[in-house]
């Protein structure tokens, strides 16, 4: 069990269900309760762990989780297909060294940053280490003319207490015709271990409810599209 962090609310001052300081403490969900002590109360319900946790913030912690996407195509630049005959849609993911399990390359929101830029540094950060100045132009470029929201909300996260939670905007950037992607080679960096483009399946395991975004993304580029 998470140790309980033991903090003086009363004297924090902070602005519950507001920006605070640069620090977005409202939730997707809208306005959460306090209980008699002034700690947030978890709006899905009680996790039976009491405090902060390892989170950073009481109440709602923001993070933006970028989705980067592209058919897999062979040697001569064709789409492959699958079993179904379906094209094959692959995704950017990171190896965590945490907890040794795939996940989407995304991070916290800092204070006063605006999410898109957060979608762009944690990319860059996470998959695109060891990247070139005319890399990282033409990642930003694609990541401002490119995008559609996938998810926002709360999720599903083992670090989330009764007065802690996760919170995550989503959104996917689709390389059409492999252009973006064709000759830059992904390198994982800051607490990842790892980077790859992995083919997306409805089986494939990821870390946290991440998974449940697979599935949105298959939903949009593939079962909505050969219905």
């Amino acid at each position: 069990m998470l140790a309980l962090i033991q903090e003086d609310l009363a004297s924090a001052g902070y602005n519950w269900n507001d920006m605070d300081n640069g620090v977005n403490r409202r939730s997707y969900l809208g306005q959460y309760k306090l209980d008699d002590e002034g700690h947030p109360l978890n709006p899905i319900g009680r996790t039976g762990v009491q405090g902060r946790g390892c989170l950073g913030r009481w109440g709602p912690n923001h993070a933006a989780d970028p989705i980067v996407t592209k058919w897999k195509r062979d040697s001569q630049g064709h789409q492959v297909l699958g079993p179904d005959d379906l094209p094959i849609l692959q995704c950017v993911l990171i190896l965590r060294g945490d907890c040794n399990e795939w996940a989407l390359p995304g991070g916290m929101v800092d204070p006063g940053e605006n999410v898109s830029k957060t979608l762009q540094r944690e990319f860059l950060e996470e998959a695109m280490d060891s990247c070139s100045e005319e890399e990282i132009s033409k990642i930003k470029h694609f990541f401002e003319s490119e995008g559609a929201e996938i998810y926002k909300g709360y999720v599903d996260d083992p670090r989330n207490t009764d007065n802690s939670w996760m919170e995550t905007y989503a959104m996917n950037f689709h390389d059409h015709d492999g252009s973006v992607f064709e000759k830059i080679q992904l390198q994982f960096g800051d607490d990842a271990v790892g980077v790859k483009w992995k083919d997306l399946t409805k089986d494939l395991k990821l870390y946290a409810s991440h998974s449940e975004f697979i599935d949105i993304l298959l939903d949009l580029h593939i079962n909505s599209k050969y219905l």
